[in-house]
């Protein structure tokens, strides 16, 4: 099974297996949890929604501060 991940400008196709979970992926690209949103095929979802092969899963950074 194959996404399509997109992180800032890059895109890329990953392997995936059986109820992987947005957070498997992150886990797996080194990108923090804590630091990102996640949208799957345009849909806001949480870190253990399962991704389904074809998908789309963008990862937009959260910038905070004070």
């Amino acid at each position: 099974m194959t996404i399509t991940l997109i992180n800032k400008k890059d895109k890329k196709e990953i392997e995936i297996t059986e109820n992987t979970t947005v957070e498997d992926i992150l886990k797996k690209e080194e990108i923090p949890i804590e630091t990102v949103v996640a949208k799957l095929n345009g849909v806001t979802v949480t870190e253990d929604e399962i991704v389904n092969d074809n998908d789309e899963l963008e990862v937009i950074k959260v910038i905070y501060g004070g």
